[in-house]
């Protein structure tokens, strides 16, 4: 293992290409001198090892499917023993590029690699180029725009962002700036049912009184991000107080309107109050989707903040097809959605919207300190970020999401999701063709739920969830991939076929099919075998 360690690149040598090496790594030989005043952010220096890094990054792209198995096969501590104890006291020769080579050769193989074109285990995490280059430039310029005055332009960027993109996914015009109210770009869908959360409670707490904390109550299907729980948790929401309403199958696994009337006038009846409501578009293990109209009239009496969770499929509402599953989203109060999964933004990026602003500002403000104020602001109703979310210092995530909109357009982004979604299609095509199969849930996005039906004389329904376990362990240890999850619903274990990453085409979905028969093939002489013993 090359020792970790920083140097000056000597560019006299070029890039080294190894036939056997996953990813070129050039060689450095010049020891910098120490570093002082602005070495650190040396432009020659930063053009020499950008190059690296850019060819290093290309490289992985073009190799990740052939070379990389999806998903590592190691052990808890793998890397940790490869690894220097501490690390180095100061400069070494060939810092930069040596390090290179360790990612290359110790961290890589040892990585999920979740843009590999074999890699349905999940929901995306889609990258594309452009996506990229905008965190490098967000990194480069390294902005804190937490205020508009600490960046004007990075938070006005962002305002048109945030429009920009609504606008792209049909959403109502009350949630956007341009009707009123406004979004703004976060990490994960997490922080922004957690932030959405703090502003309902506030809000109730202001009219029922602070003491009412213990008796208000957060609402979901048992089909809900476990974000929500934990979301509950951390704006004090009593334990008991989290109603998570059954779903069933010939519901498609949806939030009934009707048992989510029930459950909160049991709550009025016993004295408690309905606080919030986290209606999913797009559930994690089936992609169910909760009805937005019939359910923002259930919560309207109650005075109940609805916060929609379009984590994955918000995506997929670029395309008028799927406008339909919003049906009635004039009525709720925030949406969020994750574009890092399926729009091309990178790594994180997550847009959400408010229909009144004034209510997050309230609940998540901070009094203005003096070293925050700006002339230039005084006067003007600006937008200052800090006041949308928990956390004062923030990324510029605008300009990443900014440059994927220009350089794609939405007809491009519309493109990318419908291709999936074809994919997707064609997979559902060959598990219905095959007859030892079944699709478990419908498919409504680009997710496919199914499983290996289990012969009777094999026990039928009684042993089915058990060999599902085992197809999909035989599956995912194939050394090529795929690389699928599973879920477990209405007692029902099923396989994930996630279709959504940059790098996939049709031969990947065909070739991870043909995975699944060998492999639900020799499970079934398997079972076949030990039944003749037993017999």
């Amino acid at each position: 293992m090359a020792p970790p360690s920083h140097c000056h690149v000597d560019t006299s040598n070029g890039v080294h290409h190894n036939g056997g090496d996953a990813v070129p790594v050039e060689t450095e030989t010049t020891v910098p001198p120490p570093l002082q005043g602005s070495r650190q952010l040396d432009a020659e220096e930063f053009r020499r090892q950008g190059h690296q890094v850019v060819d290093f990054i290309a490289d992985y792209y073009a190799r990740m499917g052939d070379y990389y198995p999806v998903h590592p096969s190691v052990t808890p501590g793998f890397l940790r023993r490869q690894l220097p104890a501490e690390a180095p006291a100061r400069p070494e020769p060939g810092a930069f590029a040596a390090a290179l080579r360790d990612v290359r050769d110790l961290v890589l193989p040892g990585m999920t690699h979740w843009q590999s074109p074999r890699h349905f285990a999940h929901f995306p995490a889609s990258s594309s180029t452009v996506g990229a280059l905008g965190e490098a430039l967000t990194a480069g310029i390294n902005a804190v725009p937490f205020t508009w005055a600490a960046s004007p332009a990075a938070t006005e960027l962002e305002m048109v962002v945030v429009d920009w993109l609504g606008k792209a996914l049909h959403l109502p015009e009350g949630l956007l700036f341009r009707g009123g109210g406004g979004g703004t770009l976060l990490g994960t869908s997490c922080e922004a049912i957690l932030c959405a959360l703090v502003a309902a409670r506030e809000q109730k707490l202001a009219e029922t009184g602070s003491r009412r904390i213990g008796d208000l109550v957060v609402y979901c299907s048992d089909q809900t991000h476990f974000a929500v729980r934990k979301a509950a948790r951390i704006a004090g929401i009593h334990r008991d107080n989290f109603r998570e309403v059954a779903t069933h199958r010939e519901d498609m696994f949806a939030l009934s309107p009707t048992e989510l009337r029930a459950a909160m006038q049991a709550d009025v009846d016993a004295g408690l109050v309905p606080l919030f409501l986290c209606v999913t578009i797009g559930t994690t293990q089936t992609t169910a989707v909760d009805p937005v109209r019939e359910l923002c009239a259930v919560a309207a009496p109650h005075g109940v903040w609805v916060h929609v969770d379009a984590a994955y499929a918000g995506s997929a509402l670029v395309c008028p097809e799927f406008r339909h599953v919003t049906g009635g989203a004039e009525a709720v109060d925030s949406f969020s959605m994750n574009a890092h999964k399926w729009l091309l933004a990178n790594n994180d990026c997550c847009a959400l919207w408010a229909r009144a602003p004034s209510r997050l500002t309230a609940a998540l403000g901070t009094e203005q300190e003096y070293i925050l104020k700006d002339a230039a602001a005084e006067g003007h109703d600006v937008v200052d970020y800090k006041d949308w979310s928990m956390t004062l210092t923030r990324r510029f995530r605008a300009l990443k999401l900014w440059l994927v909109l220009r350089c794609y357009g939405v007809e491009g982004l519309r493109a990318h999701v419908r291709a999936h979604v074809r994919m997707a299609a064609s997979f559902e095509g060959m598990v219905r063709a095959d007859a030892r199969f079944e699709v478990v849930a419908p498919r409504q996005f680009a997710l496919v739920c199914f499983r290996l039906r289990s012969p009777e004389k094999f026990g039928g329904e009684k042993t089915a969830n058990e060999l599902n376990r085992r197809l999909l362990e035989e599956v995912n240890g194939t050394s090529s991939g795929p690389y699928m999850s599973s879920a477990k619903v209405g007692g029902v274990y099923m396989l994930r076929c996630a279709i959504g990453s940059t790098l996939t085409e049709e031969r990947h979905v065909s070739d991870a099919w043909k995975v699944v028969q060998d492999r639900a093939a020799s499970q079934l002489r398997k079972m076949e075998i030990m039944y003749s013993v037993l017999a």
